[in-house]
């Protein structure tokens, strides 16, 4: 069948991205959980040796840039994405997701202090999953508008009921409700990271998507570390274990999966799934790590019951039709993002 004929001077659509299936890019995303569950215990760990915690999530995003810097100049078909993306001319906010990640990166450092980590865990993830389901809604992310539909949303409260089992045992601190409310914004700032990335990569390419989001978070880390004295004064002390500094490197693998995933499943599922990966993975560093606190069931249960809940999000769904696909160069605020290859939508 021959294409119709385009006008002289229209533009010329680009090609959309076939998505992976929903499954592969579930596993893709679950392991990237793990990977984040590591760059977690190695930020804190390193900004707690140097003498200040912001300096793990410095060490972090620099390291981070820096690789993708590198793989932009290795990379001609990364330079590439980069001009695609500029002729897509998307709005202005479509490239602040990487503010998101910057945000509970920096909460997580001062905030768990307070809270405690059962308290600041829940609360992230009540926002992401709350997001989730208003970015999936709104269209942001390049799977298209996703319904707000039953399971989607037993899907959401069964996730923040996984997570509250997995957390039981932690330490509570003081339940500060304004840093309550402050976590939970930043797990909203989480989901809109994970869109406006996903957007931005769907116009442009993943180095692309990337790029966009360490040049974003960066200055932010660098600029609140700042503020807080961690540059200034005293040096830090830097320790000697390499380990410590892999923080960027596991952050560029959790950029790239949260890139694949949201375009299969939707930002919702995708998030349920990195959570799932994220309680897998602290799993396995208490059982492996020497004086650690070994097997614990209460995050055992939670890390498959969050991956249930991914799995119950995605049920009684099924293609888009045509009226949901809108082009990723639409420029009104609220204009969703293409339809992605025959995904199933989330």
């Amino acid at each position: 069948m021959s294409r119709p004929p385009v006008a002289a001077g229209a533009a010329v659509p680009s090609p959309v991205p076939r998505a992976l299936p929903p499954r592969v890019a579930l596993t893709l995303v679950v392991l990237a959980g793990v990977a984040s569950a590591a760059q977690g215990a190695v930020n804190a760990e390193l900004g707690e040796r140097a003498g200040d915690p912001s300096l793990g999530a410095v060490v972090n995003n620099v390291g981070g840039a820096l690789l993708v810097g590198l793989g932009v100049l290795a990379l001609p078909s990364a330079r590439t994405g980069l001009v695609a993306l500029r002729r897509a001319r998307l709005p202005w906010w479509t490239y602040l997701g990487g503010l998101g990640g910057a945000a509970i990166v920096l909460a997580g450092a001062y905030i768990v202090p307070v809270l405690g980590v059962a308290v600041f865990t829940i609360s992230q993830v009540a926002g992401g999953s709350l997001g989730g389901l208003a970015v999936d809604r709104a269209g942001l992310a390049p799977v298209g508008r996703l319904a707000l539909t039953r399971p989607r949303v037993a899907g959401a409260l069964l996730g923040v009921a996984a997570v509250t089992l997995a957390q039981l045992g932690q330490p509570v601190g003081d339940l500060a409700l304004g840093l309550v409310l402050l976590t939970v914004a930043g797990g909203l700032g989480v989901a809109l990271q994970s869109a406006l990335n996903a957007r931005v990569s769907a116009a442009g390419s993943a180095a692309a998507g990337m790029v966009v989001n360490f040049a974003t978070a960066t200055p932010v880390v660098l600029l609140v570390a700042a503020l807080a004295g961690a540059l200034t004064g005293p040096g830090p002390t830097w320790p000697g274990d390499w380990y410590l500094y892999t923080g960027g490197l596991l952050g560029v693998v959790i950029v790239a999966a949260l890139l694949v995933g949201v375009p299969a499943v939707g930002v919702l599922r995708t998030g349920l799934a990195l959570v799932a990966g994220q309680l897998g993975g602290a799993l396995l560093l208490d059982a492996l790590l020497p004086g650690g606190p070994g097997l614990r069931l209460p995050v055992l249960a939670g890390a498959l019951l969050t991956l249930a809940a991914a799995l119950v999000a995605g049920r009684g769904t099924g293609r888009r039709g045509p009226r949901d696909a809108v082009p990723p160069t639409a420029t009104g605020p609220g204009a969703p993002a293409a339809t992605v290859g025959s995904a199933t939508p989330g």
